[in-house]
């Protein structure tokens, strides 16, 4: 019990920062903190990612360029561009590792407004500190696992962070249901999306890039969703003023262009 357990703490943790501070802050910035706050949880994405920390504004360029290019040959991690899981996720890499070293020069407005903590970031990138995480976990794992299969699971500890994107990027643009019509191929994968904390309800996601809440229809569930609600209500976070009617059948009954929260300019559009 105490592996599973442990498993559970850290993909649950581990999917909350990525979804609550790297993807709904960082890309979006779909509410606000102060500079404590964001310190605060810039450093327990570190700490439950570990070895697999994604920087928060490699996270956030290569999140808005996936809005931006949805599903077409500029996109980063689109299932319908690269014949494989892992072959998308390489390609991922290569660029984040670009865009994290600055040899791969972005478009500008992809670039702005990410939280930056550069000396937490040198020594989380540093190779050393993946493997000091990589021993720990394996270290946990001599003292606790009692069965042989419990091994099995230790790989996941070691790149938690880009299974979840993994997860997120492949299935929520292949499986499942669309609420919308967004011109791309997002799917809404679970109606309770307790896999990825409201993560896979892509479709409602690209429809409405800037709403906090990614659930739409009544049976659907944003687990994080609820978190942000918890954090607006301690004055941890301050939501930013919403765009879109909240209501579901406004939302569903909405024909306005998907609402990505990233200004384009007209040459880049065409370029689409």
């Amino acid at each position: 019990m105490i592996i599973i357990s442990f498993f559970i703490l850290h993909w649950v943790t581990s999917v909350v920062c990525q979804t609550f501070f790297l993807h709904r802050y960082a890309a979006h910035q779909m509410f606000t903190m102060s500079k404590g706050w964001e310190r605060f949880f810039h450093f327990m994405t570190y700490l439950t990612q570990g070895s697999s920390y994604l920087n928060p504004r490699a996270y956030a360029i290569l999140h808005r360029m996936h809005h931006a290019y949805s599903d077409t040959v500029k996109d980063p991690h689109s299932p319908h561009v690269y014949t494989n899981l892992w072959t998308m996720m390489w390609k991922t890499k290569i660029l984040y590792d670009g865009i994290v070293r600055r040899t791969i020069e972005t478009p500008k407005r992809f670039d702005h407004s990410t939280p930056e903590w550069p000396g937490l970031d040198r020594f989380a990138l540093h190779p050393l500190s993946a493997v000091c995480w990589i021993v720990a976990y394996t270290t946990f794992y001599y003292f606790f696992a009692t069965e042989a299969w419990m091994w099995v699971l230790l790989p996941a500890h070691f790149l938690m962070g880009p299974i979840h994107g993994a997860i997120v990027n492949w299935a929520g643009h292949k499986y499942g249901y669309q609420n919308f019509d967004v011109g791309d191929k997002s799917r809404n994968t679970l109606v309770f999306d307790f896999l990825t904390m409201g993560e896979l309800f892509q479709n409602n996601h690209h429809k409405y890039g800037s709403r906090p809440n990614f659930a739409v229809r009544w049976f659907e569930i944003d687990p994080t969703w609820q978190l942000i609600r918890i954090a607006s209500a301690l004055k941890i976070i301050k939501l930013a003023p919403s765009e879109v009617p909240m209501t579901e059948v406004d939302l569903l009954e909405n024909t306005a262009p998907p609402a990505f929260g990233i200004p384009m300019t007209s040459a880049e559009a065409k370029d689409l």
